[in-house]
């Protein structure tokens, strides 16, 4: 009996080690698979990238920052890079034909991991599907994509400089702009020391104090007169501060649009000479005859015309006048010649 005991208390303890290894193989199991569970509770998906930059089996996969799944598998498929992954089937309904994967980071230095973005749009995908790809993204993608384009940025400036495009390119390289630039700088140079020297108008009015108190002279008149004006003092001081002066001119003004608007109604002489046509046609016809006169005068019509255009009519009337001016002349002279009166009575 005793020899049955002992064969009892060995087999217990195989068994005892067995469940121990047992439970550590699922321990390895379940801390290898990680969040994603066990291999039934996972299924595959894939995807393709053109380029992992190191990415490996039993890298990490991701959803919207959540572990999800492990990488399986990484091959070529021709120029491209083909990714097996398993994610766990929890999420199936949250990767659908409208997520992305991408090539992450665990961290700025850290391995390489996939990232999937959640959907809550199109189909999800079935056991081996094709996850679409994308750029990097995430914070550590971003902060890699915007590097890339601020150096892209960079060196195409650098280009532009080098080839003498730009402001600061054709300042770099444009010897013309150089030489316009030295010069700028020795008139600028010389400017100041003439000034320094006191010489020139700003040169004097630095240096000498006569022209600073003149100056100031000049600043301290203005600003009297602007304070009597501010007063009311004086003709302009009166003319913004007065208020009777200011209720006079508005008098004027309604006064002025008073009549202004009378004379478009028509009402009073000017205003029935700019709106009434009869007026109007008269004061035309007038001028039209002034016109004709002024035609026949011009053209020799009439005695006028004659007079003013008639070169013989006039020689003859400065003859008679002529001879008029000299027989009063004679008369004043001797007046008995012409007067002689004789008186008869038989």
């Amino acid at each position: 009996m005793p020899r049955t005991r002992s064969v009892l208390w060995s087999e217990l303890k195989l068994g005892v080690v067995a469940i121990v290894a047992i439970a550590l193989v699922v321990l390895i199991i379940v801390a290898v698979g990680g969040q994603a569970g066990f291999w039934w509770q996972r299924y595959p998906l894939k995807t393709r990238f053109e380029s992992v930059n190191g990415l490996k089996n039993g890298a990490v996969v991701r959803l919207n920052g959540k572990e999800v799944g492990l990488v399986t598998d990484v091959q070529f498929a021709g120029p491209q890079i083909e990714v097996s992954m398993e994610l766990s089937k929890d999420v199936r309904t949250l990767v659908t034909t409208d997520s992305i994967a991408t090539v992450g980071s665990l961290s700025l230095l850290g391995e390489p991991i996939i990232d999937v973005t959640a959907s809550a749009t199109g189909t999800p995908l079935p056991d081996w599907a094709y996850v679409k790809s994308g750029v990097a993204g995430g914070p550590f993608g971003a902060l890699t994509q915007t590097a890339t384009d601020t150096m892209k940025n960079a060196n195409e400036v650098l280009v532009d400089i080098r080839n003498g495009r730009g402001t600061l390119g054709k300042f770099i390289t444009d010897d013309a702009l150089y030489s316009e630039l030295n010069a700028f700088v020795l008139s600028a140079s010389n400017v100041t020391r003439d000034l320094n020297a006191g010489r020139g108008t700003l040169g004097g009015l630095l240096k000498d104090p006569s022209a600073f108190n003149s100056l100031k002279a000049s600043l301290d008149t203005l600003n009297t007169i602007t304070t009597k004006i501010n007063n009311g003092e004086g003709s302009l001081g009166h003319l913004l501060n007065d208020q009777k002066l200011g209720k006079s001119l508005d008098s004027m003004s309604a006064s002025a649009e008073q009549i202004t608007d009378r004379i478009n109604r028509g009402e009073g002489t000017l205003g029935k000479l700019i709106n009434e046509r009869q007026v109007y046609d008269r004061l035309n016809s007038l001028i039209s005859r002034f016109d004709d006169v002024a035609d026949g005068l011009k053209s020799g019509r009439g005695t006028m015309g004659k007079l003013l255009q008639d070169q013989v009519l006039y020689e003859n009337m400065n003859q008679t006048v002529t001879e008029l001016r000299n027989l009063l002349a004679d008369i004043r002279k001797d007046p008995k010649k012409f007067l002689n009166f004789k008186v008869s009575i038989f």
